[in-house]
């Protein structure tokens, strides 16, 4: 079976207990996703690892110049957070109010998604999810993949990136400098959101480093080892045409553990570091990433940070 319903039921008044304690998938291309609606009849899916609780709304306050389909702020246990209308957002009606929120923490920041309502977690093989290509509409670019459950229901899961840049705007690269070398430096890196892929080779451009891009790890992995082909063909050290790979968490079709994986049980990869760069910012994401090999992690997305990270692995 592609799916199992763990039979963790999901309380809508309290937290999401003990999910930064699900760090057993590491490397097993699995991951668990939240089902929820927005009143449409359509079934969406967000990453267990973004919710740190669902709980109702409560008073939700009105500010000026909010971006559109942000309702306003709200104050829940010490935090002050922006809740964002997701069905206003995505252009669906619903019939009724939504009073349900995911509080959902990524990229080091925390906040509230309104929802119709929450169904299960489910856990689901990342090879049997599709990432949607632009296939889809307007509604569709914030989809970044569907799977489908057994009884035939599609899923459509949520694009975080997108979402947060057509809200909020994209994040603004700083002032990047450039990595002397005499020689030319590559990074190999991997992610599925077109925002995140965008604003990775900004940096890497100002940083005056060739990049190589794939938009899932299934991809990558096949890139890559047709380039270690080549390498060990022409009797060349890989390490000297690519100097780090950089890979996202999540990514339909096989993912950054797995990815990790593969690369590490390969000894063309010796030398090539790899680097987590992922908006799966809980301590759990990062012991996943150490399970399987990861030797450095990065959250989304600080360019400072980012480029601070790569910079000594490139000199």
């Amino acid at each position: 079976m592609s799916y199992s319903d763990d039979g963790l039921g999901i309380d809508q008044d309290g937290m999401l207990d003990q999910i930064d304690a699900r760090t057993n998938l590491a490397g097993s291309n699995k991951m668990e996703i939240l089902l929820f609606s927005l009143g449409s009849g359509e079934k969406f899916g967000i990453n267990v690892f973004k919710i740190k609780e669902v709980c109702t709304a409560g008073k939700i306050t009105r500010t000026p110049n909010m971006p559109a389909g942000v309702d306003g702020i709200v104050s829940l246990r010490g935090h002050v957070m922006p809740v964002l209308n997701l069905a206003n957002f995505m252009g669906i009606s619903p019939v009724e109010k939504h009073q349900t929120m995911m509080v959902a923490e990524f990229n080091n920041h925390i906040m509230g998604f309104l929802v119709h309502g929450v169904d299960r977690i489910i856990r689901v093989d990342w090879d049997k999810v599709r990432a949607t290509d632009g296939m889809l509409s307007d509604k569709g670019a914030l989809i970044t993949a569907i799977t489908e459950l057994p009884d035939g229901t599609l899923i459509s899961i949520l694009d975080v990136e997108q979402i947060l840049a057509n809200a909020f705007g994209e994040a603004v690269v700083g002032n990047v400098e450039r990595v002397e070398s005499e020689r030319e430096l590559c990074i190999f890196f991997a992610d599925d959101s077109m925002v995140a892929r965008r604003k990775i080779a900004e940096v890497l451009d100002k940083m005056g480093v060739k990049h190589i891009q794939a938009t899932n790890g299934h991809e990558a992995w096949d890139r890559l080892r047709a380039m270690a082909d080549t390498a060990q063909s022409a009797g060349a050290n890989l390490c000297d045409q690519i100097q780090v790979i950089l890979t996202d968490a999540e990514m339909p079709e096989m993912d950054g553990y797995v990815l990790t994986q593969h690369i590490k049980s390969d000894h063309r990869f010796d030398g090539i570091p790899v680097v987590m760069h992922s908006s799966l910012s809980s301590e759990a994401n990062r012991a996943m990433g150490r399970r399987v090999g990861v030797d450095y992690y990065v959250p989304k997305f600080d360019s400072i940070v980012l480029s601070s990270t790569l910079r000594p692995l490139l000199t």
